[in-house]
C-alpha cells in the first residue's frame, strides 16, 4: 500500500475505525497522526480553523504509542483529535480569542481533556472560537475568522466553529466542543459533521473557559463530541460522561417530528427533508408530527437566562482592566476597527444589558423551569424529538449574527430549534441528512430526556445510514469557485 493510499484510507475512517486499525496493526499511530498533520497544513490556510498546534508533541506521542503493547482500556489509543480553544490543555494557550490573554498558558488539562488523554487520544491542536464563545459565528480579534470549508464566503457557525470546519475538511478524526446556545449544533449543521450535546450535568465543565456560575446558565452548558460518525459520538460520550449509559430498545419509543408549518422560519429544502424523514421512519416506527411542550417559550427563556446579571462576568473578562464602557467600545470599533474587542462580543454584551431580567423575573423563570422539568420528564419518558437545527444551511458571514443578535428580537424567531435543548438541559444529537439549494449541508437534531442517550444513538445510526451522514468537504477545491 503506497503512502498516498494509506493517507486516503486513514482520512476516510472515523475515530472508532482508526483506533481498531491501530490496535489490529493495520496502520500505525504515527501514520495516522502524520496524515492528519499533512491534511491540516493543506486545508487550514483557507479555513483558519486550527489556531495553535502541537504537531511535534503529537508525533512524539504517536511514536510512544507504536512502541507500547499495553493498550487495554484505551478506546482512542493513538487516535489524533482536536480540541476547542476554550478547553484548558496543559502547556497550551487558553485565550478566548482575546488579545490580552494571548500569553496565558494553561498548567493543567480540563477534566474532559484528561479523560480523552487517558483513553489514548493524541491532541493535534486547538481550534478557533468567537471571543469568549459568545456568538454563533466564529471570529475574534486575536485569531481572525474561520471559514466554512464548503464555501469560504459562508459562516462555519459558532462557538465551536473551528472544530466544525476542521472536522468537515478532514483535519481531525474527532473533536470536543461546548454548547450553551447551539454551539456544538450550529457548527455541526453548517459544516456537515456529527455533533452531540449531552444533557445538563452529564459531563464535567471543569477547565472550560469562560466558566459559568449561575445555576440557570450552568444547566444550559454542555461539553460534547463532534466528528464523523454517530458511533464516534457514542464512543466519546462513554469516555467523558459522568454516568454509565443504559441499554434501551428503540421500538419502545415514539418519534415526534416538528411540523414544517410552524410560525417559525424554515427553508423549503429543510421542510422537504423533514417530510422524507417522516416517510422513512413511519414504515417501522410510531411517528407523528407535533410541537412539544414549551417549544414556544424556549427562545425567550434562553435569551433571558443568557442575559442574567447583564453578562457581567463575561464583560469583566473581555475588558480586563479597561474601564471604557461597552457602548463606547462598540461605537469606537465600528468607526475605527482599532479596539481589542470584536464588535460581535461588545454588541452581544449590550444586548444582554438591554434584555437583562429583573430579580422578580428571574424567580419567575426558576419556577417555570422547575415545573417544566417535571412535565418534560414525563413527556419524554419514551419519546424522541426530531427538530431542524436552523432555518437554513450556512449563511454568508455575519448574517447569522445579525439574525440572532438583532435589537428587533428576531432571536425569538431563529433560536427556538436549538434553544429548546439548552433551556431544558436535554441531550441532542445532530446528524447531516442532506443539502440545501446552495449545496450546503442540512442537519437535523434528535433529542430526548437524560437517560435516553442509547435510543438517540440508535436512531441516529439509522438516519445516518439512510441519509448519508458525514461527507468530507474540500476547502482547497471550493476556494477556486469563490
Amino acid at each position: 500500500m503506497g503512502v498516498l493510499k494509506i493517507s486516503e484510507f486513514i482520512l476516510n475512517m472515523d475515530a472508532t475505525s482508526i483506533a481498531k486499525a491501530i490496535q489490529n496493526g493495520e496502520i500505525t499511530s504515527l501514520e495516522a497522526v502524520t496524515t492528519y498533520i499533512e491534511q491540516i497544513k493543506k486545508i487550514n490556510p483557507s479555513i483558519n480553523a486550527l489556531v495553535e498546534d502541537r504537531f511535534a508533541e503529537a508525533l512524539t506521542e504517536a511514536n510512544v504509542v507504536d512502541n507500547n503493547e499495553n493498550i487495554e482500556n484505551k478506546p482512542l489509543y493513538g487516535v489524533p483529535i482536536s480540541v476547542k480553544e476554550s478547553f484548558h490543555v496543559a502547556n497550551m494557550k487558553t485565550t478566548g480569542g482575546l488579545e490580552h490573554r494571548q500569553d496565558l498558558i494553561a498548567r493543567n488539562d480540563a477534566e474532559v481533556v484528561s479523560l480523552l488523554k487517558e483513553a489514548g487520544a493524541i491532541i493535534l491542536g486547538k481550534t478557533n472560537t468567537p471571543a469568549l464563545c459568545f456568538c454563533q459565528e466564529t471570529e475574534n480579534k486575536l485569531y481572525g475568522r474561520t471559514n466554512n470549508p464548503w464555501d469560504p464566503t459562508r459562516t462555519a457557525g459558532g462557538s465551536s466553529g473551528g472544530e466544525g470546519a476542521l472536522l468537515s475538511a478532514g483535519g481531525s478524526a474527532l473533536g470536543i466542543g461546548s454548547d450553551i446556545g447551539g454551539s456544538i449544533r450550529f457548527p455541526s449543521h453548517f459544516n456537515g459533521v456529527i455533533g452531540f450535546k449531552p444533557g445538563m450535568d452529564q459531563v464535567s465543565a471543569v477547565g472550560h473557559f469562560p466558566a459559568i456560575y449561575h445555576p440557570l446558565q450552568k444547566r444550559m452548558l454542555a461539553m460534547g463530541p463532534m466528528g464523523k460518525s454517530v458511533q464516534d459520538m457514542e464512543l466519546m460520550y462513554r469516555i467523558i460522561a459522568n454516568n454509565t449509559m443504559s441499554t434501551l430498545t428503540l421500538q419502545d419509543f415514539k418519534i415526534e417530528i416538528l411540523p414544517g408549518n410552524t410560525n417559525y422560519p424554515l427553508s423549503e429544502s429543510t421542510k422537504e427533508i423533514l417530510d422524507q424523514i417522516e416517510n422513512f421512519l413511519t414504515v417501522s416506527h410510531s411517528t407523528t408530527r407535533r410541537v412539544p411542550p414549551f417549544f414556544e417559550d424556549s427562545a425567550l427563556l434562553w435569551q433571558e437566562i443568557m442575559s442574567i446579571q447583564g453578562s457581567k462576568l463575561v464583560q469583566n473578562e473581555a475588558f480586563n482592566n479597561d474601564r471604557s464602557n461597552v457602548l463606547k467600545a462598540y461605537l469606537k470599533e465600528k468607526l475605527t476597527q482599532r479596539t481589542t474587542i470584536h464588535p460581535y462580543l461588545s454588541w452581544a454584551l449590550l444586548g444582554s444589558k438591554l434584555f437583562k431580567p429583573s430579580k422578580n423575573r428571574v424567580k419567575e423563570i426558576e419556577t417555570v423551569i422547575h415545573n417544566g422539568d417535571t412535565d418534560l420528564a414525563t413527556y419524554l419518558d419514551k419519546r424522541l424529538l426530531i427538530f431542524p437545527v436552523y432555518h437554513s444551511g450556512a449563511l454568508h458571514h455575519g448574517k447569522v449574527y445579525k439574525e440572532i443578535f438583532s435589537i428587533r428580537k428576531t432571536v425569538l424567531a431563529y433560536m427556538p430549534y436549538v434553544a429548546y435543548a439548552n433551556v431544558w438541559g436535554l441531550p441532542s444529537l445532530t446528524i447531516p441528512v442532506g443539502t440545501d439549494e446552495n449545496n450546503m449541508p442540512i442537519s437535523i437534531q434528535v433529542m430526548s430526556a437524560i437517560g435516553n442517550e442509547d435510543a438517540l444513538f440508535q436512531l441516529g445510526k439509522i438516519l445516518e445510514k439512510k441519509f448519508g451522514g458525514y461527507i468530507q468537504s474540500d476547502p482547497v477545491h471550493s476556494l477556486q469557485f469563490v
